[in-house]
């Protein structure tokens, strides 16, 4: 039992810049008393003393703002940042090294008894506020950003966002992309990394176009070359300025 609290309290460190030392972890992270207080409610649970059992969640709750079912299964190194709004249902299973932010719901999509909550495999990592919905597996790795919805299985490694949530997948173009930008002294401060912003999707096709039209332009001041007739160098427009709206 102790060495699965040092586990706990290790993890806040691993994952939470702010934290400072053993004393605050233990009196001011209610995602850490949240899971405490689960496991005395899980082992009077799984000891068929479901009133108890409830009466423990209902007390973690009332403390941190954190609701997890008795009845839920929850591994090691479970790390649930800021925590308040946090829901997970009672046949909802969780991996190790999981991480939830808050706001998060593992919640069913049904009424039927039996398998309703989702699974979350080893390594995931729930955004603030997202909504987990049915007995569905986000699988080993997967990732889910920030007020997504999701319905379905998430594959291993994969991020998903938006509503419905659907995956993202890193693009090859990213380097050209940077390079471009660099050259024209443009500061891409809106442009994020999530490829499914519509800002930046229309961000990238701008520096998309501005490549390949430098890649004709190449094409074209090359075969001049071969007829020795020259451009005359000239300079790009600085957009300094622009960067700093």
């Amino acid at each position: 039992m102790f060495d699965r609290m040092r586990e706990d309290i290790a993890s806040v460190f691993d994952r939470d810049p702010a934290a400072r030392n053993t004393l605050e972890v233990l009196t001011l992270y209610p995602g850490l008393q949240a899971i405490w207080v689960h496991r005395l409610g899980h082992w009077l649970w799984s000891r068929k003393l479901y009133w108890p059992g409830r009466f423990m969640s209902h007390i973690g709750r009332l403390l941190t703002g954190i609701e997890i079912h008795p009845g839920a299964v929850i591994g090691r190194r479970f790390f649930i940042d800021h925590g308040m709004g946090v829901v997970i249902g009672e046949t909802a299973e969780i991996g190790d090294d999981c991480t939830l932010y808050h706001g998060v719901t593992l919640g069913g999509t049904s009424w039927q008894k039996g398998k309703r909550h989702p699974t979350l495999a080893d390594n995931v990592v729930i955004g603030a506020g997202a909504k987990i919905l049915g007995p569905i597996t986000i699988n080993s790795g997967g990732r889910v950003g920030s007020n997504s919805v999701v319905t379905r299985d998430v594959p291993a490694n994969t991020t998903v966002v938006g509503i419905p949530a659907h995956p993202i997948q890193p693009s090859n173009k990213a380097s050209d992309r940077k390079a471009t930008a660099s050259r024209i002294g443009f500061a891409a401060y809106g442009q994020g990394t999530d490829e499914g912003d519509p800002i930046s999707q229309s961000i990238d096709a701008i520096l998309d176009h501005i490549k390949a039209v430098d890649d004709q332009m190449k094409k074209i001041t090359d075969s001049m070359d071969e007829f020795e007739s020259r451009l005359p160098p000239s300079e790009l427009p600085k957009t300094d300025s622009a960067s700093n709206v």
